[in-house]
């Protein structure tokens, strides 16, 4: 579908120079000289490049609307990832390196949104949060909570988080997927 330059928004998908690529962060633009554009990052889907487009508003670029289904993750072998499609019971295979640091919260059973185009898996949306178990970190010092300060946990899964200082090995935490943060002790 072609729409014109200007009205790209951070999340869309644009075939560009023969790639696909998502809008990251857009500008707009008014120079004392000519006309107004639309100043965009792009990010390369397949590659991971990023580039950095102007699109006035005659420009018209072929917005893409990617498959997404529903999958769950069932396992991990060598440096793949398996994938099971809801509907279809397919399976998929995802290289590590295409998953990137999403590896780290993948757990049995985690309900996943592939997205795809023309078939082929160009991203893997995970849940906001995930649950992970403190595997090490060290105690509390009396009256260090009185202000709000972090210390640096173990989870079960690798990764080093920032907690507040009143967690405790074998506390299990939820942790936002999108940047690694603590968000609170689970129930």
């Amino acid at each position: 579908m072609k729409v014109p330059g200007n009205t790209i928004r951070p999340g869309n998908v644009v075939e560009h120079q023969g790639g696909i690529w998502i809008a990251v962060k857009i500008a707009h633009t008014q120079p004392g000289k000519g006309g107004a554009y639309l100043q965009v990052e792009l990010k390369n889907l397949l590659d991971g490049r990023k580039l950095n487009e102007r699109f006035r508003s005659s420009e018209k670029v072929d917005k893409i609307r990617l498959e997404q289904n529903n999958n769950t993750f069932l396992f991990a072998a060598d440096d793949m990832y398996t994938f099971m499609d809801a509907v279809s019971y397919e399976q998929i295979e995802i290289s590590s390196e295409f998953l990137g640091d999403k590896a780290l919260y993948l757990q049995d059973g985690m309900e996943v949104i592939v997205e795809s185009y023309e078939g082929k898996p160009i991203g893997v949306e995970l849940p906001k949060t995930v649950e992970l178990t403190v595997m090490e970190t060290e105690p509390a010092v009396k009256g260090q909570t009185q202000k709000s300060s972090n210390k640096p946990a173990t989870m079960n899964n690798g990764m080093r988080v920032m907690v507040p200082t009143f967690i405790n090995q074998d506390d299990v935490i939820i942790v936002y997927t999108e940047d690694g943060t603590y968000a609170e002790r689970a129930k």
